[in-house]
């Protein structure tokens, strides 16, 4: 249902009525919709720490690891 402006100031009690029964009501001036009219659904906190323990960080990701350079510069392909 698409409900303009004025008629919506008039009828606000009921347009909120209708969205909390599962209506889809969008509000327009001079006919071109604007918003959208929904429930508020409560924000939800964010919780960090989830993967605490979980992901292993390296202290130091400039330094070489020994096996990665035995595969790039001891390879018999570039030999």
């Amino acid at each position: 249902m698409i409900v303009n402006i004025a008629e919506a100031k008039a009828n606000l009690s009921k347009l909120i009525q209708m969205v909390l029964d599962g209506e889809k009501v969008v509000l327009a001036k001079n006919n071109f919709p604007l918003i959208d009219l929904v429930p508020h659904q409560e924000k939800k906190e964010i919780q960090f720490g989830l993967a605490e323990g979980k992901i292993e960080f390296i202290e130091n990701i400039m330094d070489e690891d020994e096996e990665i350079n035995e595969m790039f510069y001891n390879s018999e392909i570039l030999n």
